[in-house]
């Protein structure tokens, strides 16, 4: 799906469109969908793509929480360095509000 559908869909979550691609002056309505103004949308694509990132950014820390998973199992004592990983893991998407801030996500290191 593009970025404009999405913005789009942020702004309307029933809307009814196609677009070529990125392109801006190709957006087709249908079904009786009001046109929404292409700076309305343009305003929405810096938040689709902080989205997009944020999207990516959890999928991989869900994957590195998810590889040391079973150190949290009942019958496991956890180390306090693999909690404070974790612990690191969870809180790295607080306080990113650009995809700048995302990209610059350094992801910790995992404890031996």
């Amino acid at each position: 799906m593009s970025n404009i559908i999405k913005a789009i869909l942020k702004i309307n979550a029933n809307a009814e469109v196609t677009v070529n691609g990125e392109d801006l002056n190709s957006i087709q309505w249908h079904n009786g969908t009001t046109p929404i103004s292409k700076a309305d949308i343009e305003a929405q694509l810096p938040i689709v793509e902080l989205d997009m990132a944020m999207e990516d950014l959890r999928a991989k820390r869900n994957k590195l929480l998810a590889d040391t998973d079973y150190l949290a199992l009942s019958d496991n004592t956890m180390s306090a360095e693999m909690t404070t990983y974790r612990q690191s893991l969870r809180d790295i998407t607080n306080g990113l509000t650009t995809v700048a801030d995302v990209e610059a996500v350094v992801f910790p290191t995992k404890p031996a």
